[in-house]
């Protein structure tokens, strides 16, 4: 871009007023807009393809992923009930319980909420059936939870 007039507003430049600096530029833009489209699904393709920058795409891309403020702290408020209401469900394998509280946390850790290791631990034993109670007191025991 240049300034026009008195620098009352400014226009974009020519091909040939181009300089060393503004080619430089022009190619990283290039590249990061390249590694965004190719990282990226045909529905967040949707979503980027008027996108003129490599910093409008990512701009696009965090306001679709992480919304906005108030969008984020509900995100945030609903994983946190998730977290606190969860259960090991009855049919439910070891594998299956961890994974789904590993998403849970994962999803709360990109939102920016961290929980401590220990009360994912202790978080996890707590919802274990019956049937876990002497693996989960020893352990418990073992080590010194």
């Amino acid at each position: 871009m240049k300034t026009v007039g008195e620098g009352t507003f400014t226009v974009p430049k020519t091909r040939k007023e181009y300089n060393d600096a503004d080619r430089n530029a022009i190619g990283k833009n290039f590249r990061a807009k390249k590694i965004f489209v190719c990282g990226i699904g045909p529905d967040d393709y949707n979503r980027i393809s008027a996108c003129q920058s490599a910093k409008e795409i990512l701009e696009a891309l965090q306001t679709a992923h992480e919304g906005n403020t108030q969008v984020k702290q509900s995100k945030i408020d609903m994983l946190t009930t998730e977290y606190e209401l969860f259960k090991m469900k009855e049919d439910e394998f070891i594998q299956d319980i961890h994974t789904r509280f590993t998403s849970i946390i994962n999803e709360l850790h990109s939102l920016g909420e961290v929980i401590p290791r220990n009360k994912l631990v202790r978080k996890i034993l707590s919802v274990l059936p019956g049937s876990w109670e002497s693996k989960v007191n020893v352990i418990t025991e073992a080590k010194d939870l």
